[in-house]
């Protein structure tokens, strides 16, 4: 299960808003307007289009907006919960067999979950399950970074494609020295551009392929957790000793609360006796 992940919009809003408070507070409004050069916009977001179809594929292209919306979405998937539904799924498969599994099934949402459940009611070796779900893990991994190479790659060209409107800025500034009132706005073209394309590169497409870096390697972890508590499970261990097993990808943090909660159970089984 996912949902909006509002860190992703509140962090670029607040970069716009401290770059135009900066401007502001120095030259007020008409100096904002001064930072709005159309010319520049179309040589850098036109330049880093062309640069993006040259260097990806059609189909690659397409995931773009897919790979963009993942920077605004997280996942509700907690560990400790995922932990708690191993054990449950263990607690059944010792007391009703691996086959009594397969009611538990509706209720889970996760497919890489619900692909490993019933690979260990069909029986197969813990071996051969490890093998399958990893060979999905690598897949997955491979998957991402490709969506996220196109991202990435838009933060390499932009600032590369204002260095290109400076240069441009610079060449026309240069033939126009004979005629003054013409150097102010093709000095502006020359600023601009590098201006817009280190402010996307640096507030948006950088930050945004890190975070969705970071969203790889929490989902690579997940899965990982998913297939030993699968294999935990098709191998018939004692749910007690799956639950510390599992409990070994939890943070201190998270172990400290383990630890809170289960001395509050048994202060308030105390306090009942």
């Amino acid at each position: 299960m996912t949902r909006k992940d509002l860190l992703t919009p509140v962090g670029i809003t607040i970069g716009f808003i401290m770059v135009i408070f900066g401007i502001m507070s120095n030259a007020g409004f008409s100096g904002l307007t001064s930072f709005i050069q159309a010319s520049s916009i179309i040589i850098v977001l036109g330049g880093l289009m062309a640069a993006l179809l040259v260097n990806f594929n059609m189909n690659e292209m397409k995931l773009t907006f897919r790979v963009t919306k993942e920077a605004f979405k997280k996942s509700d998937m907690n560990l400790r919960e995922l932990i708690s539904l191993f054990v449950q799924l263990s607690e059944r498969a010792r007391r009703e067999g691996l086959l009594a599994l397969e009611a538990e099934l509706d209720e889970v949402e996760d497919p890489f979950i619900k692909k490993g459940i019933l690979l260990a009611v069909d029986g197969i070796e813990p071996e051969v399950i490890n093998d399958i779900m990893n060979a999905e893990v690598v897949a997955v991994e491979e998957r991402h970074q490709r969506g996220r190479a196109i991202i990435e790659k838009a933060g390499e060209y932009a600032p590369a494609w204002g260095m290109i409107g400076t240069l441009i800025g610079l060449v026309l500034m240069l033939q126009s020295l004979s005629t003054p009132e013409d150097l102010g706005p093709k000095m502006a073209v020359a600023l601009l551009t590098t201006f817009y394309g280190t402010l996307l590169a640096n507030l948006v497409f950088l930050p945004m392929a890190g975070k969705l870096e970071n969203k790889t390697d929490q989902e690579v972890f997940m899965k990982q957790v998913i297939i030993e508590g699968v294999i935990g499970v098709q191998s018939g261990q004692n749910p007690k000793i799956l639950e510390e097993k599992l409990s070994a990808f939890l943070s201190e943090e998270d172990k400290s609360f383990e630890e809170e909660q289960q001395e509050d159970s048994l202060g308030e089984a105390a306090n009942e006796a």
